[in-house]
């Protein structure tokens, strides 16, 4: 590679250092610094599921890895192993500094070494009536003894001794918290709120549990599992695409672990005799902590204290063209709707599906489904659309990571209740967020559509920031109805004149626009990218923005998660800056502007700039070509490139500091949007 890029997974790692940061803020508050905790650990154990695991499967092909991802895998392997450490080591004094924060608040956090007499007959009752009956220790003496254990999972590995007899005994028992609840308040003690993990609830009945066995001393140590969680989908004559997956989740919990976490206190020969048994190699991630995993937990860490500690609530403002009273569509015959997600309900849409449902001049209803909220009102919408008459069609991705096993379950539901069921192509994931309403009144047709950059899911849509477009324009719904057409009819290809479709024409037209800012540039007009994305990491587009930055080209990105352009570099990237954002809501929208020598080209889009969104997926950019739209559009990005206070600059030194403004208001972009929203509909 001849020109400035850093690995993906090292920039990554560089993006959960972001969330790392927010726990650290004590701007934030504390109950919520704790779920960045939580935040931090969920992604870090994604992170080694499969990014990790991708480059130890990429180490087993040798040198055709470099050709494959531009890098050695051997040596980034190294290079993640030791910025986790660095990290970790990091993590654990933002807790210990939390811990310290809640008890200035009258909230502690204790183990059962530090019960009061009330709080111990509160754990004995606990234990005996909802922990005990859940706990099945398996007791080991060799290697060979070990169980296969399930990943993500707290496991005690148990070590008990007798004084006479000087001989070890081990076990090893899961935490069931995946049944019950990992945080228990515990009886107060004047105004002082206490909390126990259920961890050392289960250590608070050890003695209890191995009661059997004679023995003076028991310790538990903390170790924890992290799998492969790629799923390896065949092409097989013999099965329904739906009974491959389904067998390939199976073979998903016998996969190869790729991390392994443990308590740094358990002793060295159960140690050994655990990394024996499954065959860890010097080179494994294989990580000392401390006496708790599984932070991911701390997602859900409860507030029990004052209203203070947690974000304030944030109500959606009202659109200003959506009036209760009023039709929908009758609202997209007059103009399109760009909605902005969480500022704005995710009731709009939902709404219109039902809206669709009952009028009877809607023939059908198409959409795409990747991720679904647990209990989906967009499930429920088209189900009812069904019992009203209309024929509805949804395309349901089985490979979306970490949902397959639910997208089976709606797939069958929705099937069951009459919706045509179209399944993603096993080559390509179907990642466009599209719906699509078809009308004829008798006289003619007429179409509507939804384009997004984030998932038709209520629970993300209060938590992501995305965008959602809705129109009644022929030139984008007749470009939706060929999307859809093309998996109704065997995935035949069509030709695009206005949606960038993936694997298609999306990559050949983001490329065509930036070839034509550097022909500007060099004719001396006005030329301008500003992208707003999750990830910028494909090597012909990072190549090509340098070429534009030589040029001459201004180009802004912001990019929430990995970026491994890098900005500023001289001979290379002078013209281009980049920022990241993490505040209370997941910058997860995507847009793209052009300048196009004064006529700017806007898009709103489910890719990232990856390999894998523009050659292996089915994603769809959407034009925007509404001026008022293209307005707010540019309004958004410029309150979101001026954030003062949540904005990181993305650099060489991959430091993380915070945008510095000589401004006199600094400016919190997601509430500064918030505010314009809500001016707006004055």
């Amino acid at each position: 590679m001849t020109f400035p890029f850093i690995p993906k997974e090292i920039s990554w790692l560089y993006f959960n250092a972001r969330v790392l940061q927010e726990a650290e803020n004590k701007n934030v508050p504390v109950v919520e610094r704790m779920k960045y905790l939580g935040i931090y650990s969920n992604n870090l154990d994604e992170f080694f599921r499969v990014r990790v695991a991708t480059l130890k499967r990429l180490l087993d092909i040798g040198k055709k890895a470099v050709e494959i991802i531009g890098y050695e895998p051997k040596v980034v392997l190294k290079q993640i192993h030791d910025i986790v450490l660095e990290q970790r080591s990091k993590f654990e004094y933002v807790y210990t500094l939390l811990t310290h924060e809640l008890r200035k608040e009258n909230i502690f956090i204790i183990n059962e070494k530090h019960l009061s007499k009330d709080q111990e007959e509160f754990v004995s009752a606990f234990f005996r009536k909802e922990v005990r009956p859940k706990l099945m220790p398996v007791i080991i003496n060799h290697s060979s003894d070990i169980p296969n254990l399930k990943e993500q999972i707290i496991y005690f590995a148990i070590c008990f001794g007798s004084k006479h007899t000087k001989k070890e005994q081990f076990a090893i028992m899961e935490v069931p918290t995946n049944i019950l609840p990992r945080f228990i308040e515990l009886p107060r003690i004047g105004s002082k709120r206490y909390i126990i993990m259920l961890d050392d609830i289960v250590r608070w009945g050890m003695r209890d549990t191995f009661s059997i066995f004679n023995f003076d001393t028991i310790e538990a140590y903390t170790i924890k599992f992290t799998k492969d969680a790629e799923i390896d989908v065949v092409d097989n004559v013999s099965e329904s695409y739906v009974e491959n997956v389904s067998r390939s989740l199976k073979k998903r919990k016998q996969a190869s672990t790729v991390s392994f976490v443990y308590d740094q206190q358990v002793p060295a020969a159960f140690l050994n005799l655990i990394l024996k048994r499954f065959q860890f190699k010097q080179s494994d991630a294989i990580i000392p902590g401390g006496r708790y995993h599984n932070f991911k937990d701390f997602i859900k860490f409860p507030n029990i204290g004052k209203k203070e500690l947690v974000y304030e609530s944030i109500p959606a403002t009202s659109h200003p063209d959506l009036k209760n009273e009023r039709s929908i569509l009758n609202v997209l015959r007059e103009k399109d709707i760009l909605l902005h997600y969480p500022y704005h309900s995710f009731d709009y849409f939902i709404d219109l599906l039902r809206e669709a449902s009952i009028d009877p001049k809607v023939k059908s209803i198409e959409i795409t489904l990747y991720r679904l909220a647990k209990s989906s009102s967009v499930v429920n919408a088209l189900i009812n659309a069904v019992k009203n008459g209309k024929e509805v069609t949804a395309v349901m991705e089985l490979q979306a990571r970490f949902d397959e096993e639910a997208n089976i379950s709606w797939s069958n539901t929705l099937r069951e209740e009459g919706v045509k069921i179209i399944y993603g192509v096993q080559s390509l994931k179907v990642h466009s967020k599209l719906c699509l309403i078809s009308c004829n009144d008798g006289k003619r047709n007429e179409n509507f559509a939804c384009l997004g950059s984030g998932n038709f899911n209520e629970d993300t849509a209060r938590i992501y920031t995305d965008n959602l477009l809705m129109t009644s324009d022929p030139k984008i719904t007749n470009e939706v109805e060929k999307v859809f057409n093309f998996f109704r009819r065997n995935y035949k290809r069509d030709n695009f004149h206005h949606l960038l479709v993936a694997p298609f024409s999306m990559r050949n037209k983001i490329i065509s626009h930036i070839k034509n800012e550097i022909i500007n540039a060099k004719n001396k007009k006005k030329a301008y990218i500003i992208i707003k994305i999750n990830n910028v990491v494909d090597l012909e587009i990072i190549e090509l923005l340098y070429q534009a930055s030589n040029a001459g080209v201004k180009i802004r990105l912001m990019v929430r998660g990995m970026c491994s352009l890098v900005p500023g570099v001289s001979g290379y990237s002078e013209n281009i800056e980049a920022r990241a954002i993490i505040d209370r809501f997941l910058e997860h929208s995507r847009i793209m502007i052009f300048c196009n020598d004064g006529e700017e080209r806007y898009y709103i889009t489910s890719a990232d700039l990856m390999a894998r969104n523009l050659d292996r997926r089915v994603e769809v950019a959407c034009p925007v070509y509404d001026e008022e739209i293209q307005k707010e559009l540019k309004n958004y990005l410029e309150i979101v490139w001026k954030d003062a206070v949540k904005a990181r600059v993305i650099n060489e030194k991959m430091n993380n500091v915070y945008y510095q403004t000589r401004a006199k208001k600094k400016i919190r972009s997601q509430y500064e949007f918030y505010t314009y929203l809500c001016n707006r509909k004055k």
